[in-house]
């Protein structure tokens, strides 16, 4: 198989998972069902994804042409959200990928693709303060565990097995080298800043249990901000701050009509070393103002504060190293099929039996700083001959509770053809939709 795609879906991969056979659902599952002799990807062209996803609230909310004040648009926007709101950046880009069947039983795939992952959760009580100051929240306390965010730029060279051990039961992993070019994070922070009614001036403002950790690795060399593109492509191919991971899957057929298939991805962690620069803010401080009295000897207030500040809410700058955890995602569904029995041509030259129709139900997490985020997918799946199959998703998750996806795949010759659209109810209006995906491709099939 000769394979080229240009892909634009979401990390959750609901539409493409076990969908038509394609090979790109070996790196959802390593342990999904093959029938080709081999496959070789396009250079840059095999995989592209890309999302850009909110929850509390969407584009429209602020930007809508709908007479309103875009002050009053963002203070409404403010108030709605919640701490457990967020925006996610992801992106994949599959620079290489093959596979090859070493004997009937055991299909092998090799890869190498770069990945962006970020998420930042909007911090209200920062953003509060920010915008509205603290005049009108005495004695509330701003928590500074708000600040919560993580990014990664990384390559990711991976090879896996899939072995069919019987007519029920196939296995398959994946063991993943990951090299970072960037990651920048802030996690498990803790304090609070607190105004309340001064003694001897208007107002006292403290920061308690301040606990403020940044690190970052592969942003900064020699006390400079890395501004080379290059040079981040370079890191992400063996670049020094490596780490590994592994993937693991399985689909069992608990009967000719019904199928369970499941996956543990990305389990892995990075050991960041190089290009390090992390600042950590540890202490408490009190403050109500600066006491004027003149002394002609001594002018330097703010000198002495600045001091005090120094001294009681110390910041340190190092270079310790430090691990990072990849964001592991679980997938598991459940298939029946039923509907008309037909026959396909496979790989050993034998005729493997397939129904025309298929329901079942898809569930998806992804472990996050915060929180395990979920999302549940109903699935239809209908297969018009095999060569012509279609399938229809609703998906309940973060940013919809009516995500409607269809998909499509047909080949005609030795060329296939697959397109995948996502959240189709929203392409009316993407400008008030939390989450938009498209997914196409072309495949040269060589049995």
């Amino acid at each position: 198989m000769l394979l080229t795609s240009l892909n634009f879906f979401s990390q959750n991969k609901q539409v493409l998972y076990d969908f038509a056979g394609l090979p790109q659902t070996l790196l959802l599952n390593p342990g999904a069902e093959t029938n080709y002799k081999l496959h070789i990807g396009m250079p840059f062209l095999s995989g592209f994804s890309a999302e850009l996803k909110t929850t509390g609230f969407t584009v429209a909310d602020i930007f809508a042409k709908d007479n309103k004040f875009i002050n009053d648009k963002i203070s409404t926007v403010l108030r709605n959200i919640e701490t457990s709101d967020y925006l996610k950046i992801y992106s994949q880009i599959a620079i290489f990928n093959a596979g090859y069947r070493f004997d009937e039983k055991t299909y092998i795939s090799i890869g190498f693709y770069e990945e962006l992952d970020g998420i930042g959760y909007l911090p209200k009580d920062l953003i509060t303060l920010a915008n509205e100051g603290n005049t009108a929240y005495l004695n509330k306390s701003f928590r500074a565990s708000q600040l919560l965010y993580k990014l990664d730029i990384l390559g990711v060279i991976h090879a896996g097995i899939t072995r069919k051990v019987n007519k029920k039961l196939t296995l398959g992993g994946r063991f993943k080298i990951y090299s970072s070019a960037l990651n920048v994070q802030s996690t498990n922070n803790t304090g609070t800043f607190t105004t309340n009614l001064g003694n001897d001036n208007m107002y006292i403002h403290h920061l308690n249990d301040i606990n403020v950790d940044f690190k970052t690795s592969g942003l900064i060399k020699n006390d400079e901000y890395i501004n080379d593109p290059s040079a981040y492509l370079k890191n992400s191919f063996l670049g020094g701050n490596l780490g590994l991971g592994v993937d693991v899957g399985l689909t069992y057929h608990i009967s000719p009509q019904l199928q369970f298939s499941g996956s543990l991805l990305d389990v892995g962690f990075v050991n960041h070393k190089k290009n390090i620069q992390n600042t950590l803010t540890q202490g408490d401080f009190t403050f109500e103002g600066v006491e004027f009295a003149y002394d002609a000897t001594n002018l330097n207030y703010w000198e002495e504060l600045d001091t005090a500040f120094k001294e009681q809410l110390s910041t340190i700058d190092h270079q310790e190293s430090y691990i990072s955890w990849r964001p592991a995602k679980i997938n598991a569904a459940i298939k029946y099929r039923f509907g008309e029995k037909r026959s396909k041509y496979c790989y050993d030259d034998t005729y493997k039996d397939f129904y025309t129709d298929a329901i079942g139900a898809q569930l998806y997490s992804v472990f996050r700083p915060l929180r395990q985020q979920f999302a549940l997918t109903g699935f239809y799946q209908k297969s018009f001959s095999h060569k012509l199959h279609a399938k229809l998703t609703y998906t309940i998750d973060d940013y919809s509770y009516y995500n409607v996806g269809v998909g499509i795949s047909a080949q005609i010759g030795k060329i296939n053809f697959y397109g995948i659209l996502d959240n189709i109810a929203e392409m009316s209006d993407i400008s008030s939709a939390n989450n938009v995906s498209l997914q196409f491709g072309f495949n040269l099939l060589f049995n």
